[in-house]
């Protein structure tokens, strides 16, 4: 493993050192260029604004009370939800992708069906059933449970294309289960927690009904907010400045911790399958996670929009 880890720091492609880079076609050179040109539009016309507007009143739009207030809002909340969202995430994947979890076909579509309800339905359905729940804790809360899919999804695809042999060199060299885990398995999972990290945080940033619902001020909120109740184009533009370098922050991080390490195996080796760890004893508290993550992100806004539905009455359908 070392040598492929060698392999991959010397910037080679993974499985061979000698053949060379091939350079891109300048079509596609080209098209992913006008792509990123257009996706620049925003943040052009972001700047075009402060330009307008002068140096002196964008000052006094970006450094006030109230963007200090948001800004801490976007940053607890981010810090909260992101790695509660790995744990969370990582856990799952485990148990339905390398232990004898009962189910664990079922559990692994349960576990993706969230991302077929809206985040915004999450809050109205919480909101719903627990009227009082606003603020910082009830966003990281329904952000946890509307977002985690996003991050279980890479993990587990990287959990099923692991290669076992690493594994069983390191339960051979001694060490135990945990300790494979902490040594083996988890590196080889930071680019997929990194990917699905950065894709919730960004979603974190840009999201707006769930926290409507739930009354926690973001800067997104607040930029609608600035817009609608005041018609003031130049201050929602610096809140959105302010949100765009949250986001470009967001991806100098992701960079950092993701590193440029690679694993890489040399030669083909030989596919199989990883032999699934037993749970014993633990089989139900593992079920119990995934029976309460479940009814969290499933139960709450199906019970809610049923009730609702059974409230209204016959007429409600038509």
């Amino acid at each position: 493993m070392q040598s492929a880890v060698d392999l991959a720091r010397s910037g080679l492609p993974s499985g061979t050192g000698r053949r060379a880079r091939r350079r891109a076609p300048l079509w596609l050179v080209l098209a992913a260029i006008f792509v990123a040109l257009l996706a620049l539009v925003p943040l052009a016309f972001i700047i075009w604004i402060a330009v307008q507007t002068g140096w002196e009143t964008v000052a006094a739009l970006v450094f006030r009370p109230r963007v200090g207030e948001l800004l801490v809002n976007t940053v607890l909340l981010v810090a909260l939800s992101v790695p509660i969202t790995i744990v969370l995430s990582v856990a799952l994947a485990w148990l339905t992708e390398r232990s004898d979890l009962p189910g664990d076909r079922i559990w692994s579509w349960l576990c993706v069906a969230p991302l077929a309800i809206p985040a915004f339905v999450h809050s109205y359905a919480w909101i719903t059933m627990v009227p009082g729940l606003h603020g910082l804790w009830a966003g990281v809360l329904v952000s946890v449970i509307a977002y985690f899919p996003f991050l279980y999804l890479p993990v587990s695809a990287a959990l099923r294309r692991l290669d076992p042999a690493l594994e069983d060199a390191a339960a051979a060299l001694g060490l135990g289960p945990r300790r494979v885990f902490w040594r083996v398995v988890l590196p080889q999972l930071r680019l997929a927690i990194c990917g699905g990290s950065l894709l919730v945080g960004l979603h974190l940033l840009a999201e707006y009904g769930l926290y409507v619902f739930i009354r926690f001020d973001t800067f997104t909120t607040a930029i609608v907010d600035q817009f609608q109740s005041t018609f003031n184009g130049p201050a929602a533009n610096m809140l959105a400045g302010v949100l765009v370098s949250c986001c470009f922050v967001l991806l100098g991080l992701e960079v950092l911790v993701r590193g440029e390490e690679r694993y890489a195996r040399v030669g083909s080796g030989a596919a199989r399958h990883q032999q699934r760890a037993s749970l014993g004893r633990a089989t139900i508290p593992s079920l119990l996670l995934l029976v309460v993550t479940t009814l969290l992100a499933l139960g709450v806004p199906f019970v809610t929009s049923g009730g609702w539905l059974v409230a209204g009455g016959a007429a409600v359908w038509g």
